[in-house]
């Protein structure tokens, strides 16, 4: 069983192409769930979504994000309507959030709703939410703390960043089973994701970073950097903001207490050595992944160091 953390579009590219690689039943994902918010009085759990349209073989493949080929008649008659249209919510995706809105009121818990979606979309691999308890990233500005989406999707990561933070992730506790799986785990997989917003999160549970540090287990990254730049997204701002280099060696840097080895571009193989010093081994290779054939190759690769 390998055990994959994960946030964001990267993390969903490389799941997909380990998806292709070994038998999706062997993958559990514990995802971030730092992002998810409240919209129209529905639950959105934007990264969830993400990883399961993705292992649905659903995915919009240009935006990384939501449903292929959904339309938007909802949101168009919302706006006609006077409603929020800036996170852009498809027809087809809405029925996911009305579900989960739903058996959230009923009482279920995020990590059982979850569990049932995957079931309803033939998904074989595990899903687990980080943690059922309500944790949000906000984001401090100039103007004041606003939200991760309304940073990153309304405001489109223009504001200045001071600072980040994690409201309710030190009265949290992992979900059921998310300890269990890294300990039990025979290889981890930590994905090309923001490391700010998607991993943070998730390590800043009370338990995960010390269920990471004590597994046997060898613990694969993957960079999000290439140069001083995120891949995708505002990771380069983020870190800079909370005092991490900006690169691949700040990503490592990051994780270095519990990593094993580091995947990193080759356009960023000058900062071997450097990255060596953190104590960890350092693999590089092409890590961008534009088509199936790259996210199988770059998963190849990843599931090659951890058999080692």
């Amino acid at each position: 069983m390998l055990v994959v953390l994960t946030g964001g579009t990267g993390g969903a590219k490389l799941i997909e192409g380990l998806s292709h690689e070994i038998d999706p039943a062997q993958l559990t994902i514990i995802c971030n769930t730092a992002d998810d918010f409240v919209l129209h009085g529905l639950n959105i759990s934007p990264d969830l979504d993400t990883i399961m349209y993705a292992l649905a073989g659903l995915s919009d493949p240009e935006q990384g994000w939501g449903i292929q080929g959904d339309t938007f008649t909802a949101l168009q008659q919302l706006q006609k309507l006077g409603g929020e249209t800036w996170f852009k919510l498809g027809d087809k995706d809405i029925a996911t959030h009305i579900t989960r809105t739903r058996l959230l009121r009923e009482g279920l818990k995020l990590s059982d709703i979850t569990d049932r979606l995957r079931e309803h979309l033939h998904i074989r691999a595990r899903i687990f939410p980080m943690s059922n308890d309500g944790i949000e990233t906000r984001v401090e500005t100039p103007e004041g703390v606003i939200s991760f989406q309304e940073y990153f999707v309304k405001r489109r990561w223009q504001p200045e960043v001071k600072k980040v933070l994690y409201a309710g992730v030190k009265n949290s506790r992992p979900a059921p089973d998310v300890l269990q799986a890294i300990g039990d785990a025979a290889g981890i997989i930590v994905c090309p994701s923001n490391p700010i917003t998607s991993i943070g999160p998730i390590l800043a549970v009370p338990g995960i970073r010390d269920a990471l540090k004590q597994a046997t287990a060898p613990i694969i990254g993957v960079s999000p950097m290439i140069g001083e730049l995120a891949i995708s997204g505002p990771a380069h701002k983020l870190m800079a903001a909370e005092g991490m280099e900006p690169s691949a060696f700040g990503a490592a840097k990051g994780y270095a207490d519990f990593l094993d080895q580091f995947v990193i571009d080759s356009e960023d193989e000058a900062l071997t050595n450097k990255l060596e010093t953190l104590g960890i081994g350092v693999v590089p290779t092409s890590i961008r992944m534009k088509s199936l054939a790259d996210k199988m190759g770059l998963a190849r690769q990843v599931l090659a160091l951890v058999d080692k």
